[in-house]
């Protein structure tokens, strides 16, 4: 898992989100190559040309080893859908209200192409001191061994700087996304941090809504041995009551998930049969994860 040398192109980096968060990237050290945005063919942004089609700026540039995408959200399949045909295997979803059909479609041709996909409606992925991927907020993070794998968008940032002013560095956030379907999972990314010999412990932020911390928490008794820390949010919120993210609250109201499932009380209920600390709120979470560093570390 290395993101550190990875030849970036951006699809919508006109458009305002992509406008205001490339140069963030570029200042952070991310190697954006090109950027591609019908009707700015031949224009640049922070010096990075700008193609009509992604097909051009891979005849010039060679093809790029991540595609971030910042298109509104009727335009995501068509980009990521040319990014996975051009050869691009890693896309990084930023844009937020895909329609859950266009997203389905999209899965299914990345399950094809073998493509990892991160989101959509997500801030992306963020390797401290070496590259941002998304819209991470820098200042919020610093190097360090503590991988952070998060459903919340802003949650990452605030979990990332309570570590942060704790001196708990981080070898990466993920933000998996915030909607009912999604591209990479708990599971995968649990896998890829296993495996991340940069990565001591583990901290997973949920939130209440579906069943992928239910999921995620099988998922470690079984098969993850560094220490994982969690954090699920909502545990106030009126039972029955819709809150937003609307997509990760209705999920537990789909028939056949059950009444309890989604909801805060089960997420928790899951990871304590799997034994993993949970932290009542996101200032907790550094004393727990220098309990876990202590115990791997003697």
């Amino acid at each position: 898992m290395n993101f550190a040398d990875c030849k970036v192109l951006v699809q919508g980096i006109a458009e305002p989100l992509g406008s205001l968060y490339v140069p963030v990237m570029c200042q952070y050290g991310t190697q954006i190559v090109a950027g591609v945005n019908p009707g700015w063919g031949g224009k640049s942004l922070e010096e990075i040309p700008i193609f009509d089609l992604l097909e051009q700026a891979v005849d010039k540039f060679g093809l790029p080893d991540v595609a971030v995408i910042f298109v509104p959200p009727y335009e995501v399949l068509d980009a990521a859908l040319e990014a996975m045909a051009t050869g691009v295997r890693q896309l990084v979803l930023i844009t937020e209200g895909v329609p859950p059909l266009d997203t389905v479609r999209l899965l299914r041709e990345a399950e094809a192409t073998e493509t990892l996909v991160v989101g959509p409606s997500s801030p992306g992925i963020i390797v401290p001191g070496q590259i941002l991927l998304g819209t991470h907020p820098p200042h919020c993070y610093m190097p360090g061994s503590v991988g952070i794998i998060s459903r919340s968008g802003t949650l990452t940032y605030e979990v990332g700087l309570e570590l942060t002013r704790a001196g708990l560095g981080q070898s990466i956030a993920v933000g998996i996304g915030g909607d009912r379907i999604l591209g990479s999972s708990f599971q995968q990314w649990l896998q890829m941090l296993e495996e991340d010999e940069r990565t001591e412990v583990i901290v997973l932020i949920g939130e209440i809504g579906g069943d992928s911390e239910e999921t995620a928490a099988r998922y470690i008794a079984e098969a993850i041995d560094k220490p994982v820390v969690a954090y699920v949010a909502g545990a106030t919120a009126p039972k029955g009551q819709p809150v937003g993210h609307a997509g990760a609250i209705i999920a537990s109201r789909i028939a056949g998930i059950g009444a309890e499932m989604g909801t805060a009380q089960s997420k928790l209920a899951a990871l304590k049969r799997a034994k993993i600390p949970v932290a009542d709120r996101p200032s907790k979470i550094p004393k727990l994860v220098q309990q876990a560093l202590a115990k791997v570390r003697a």
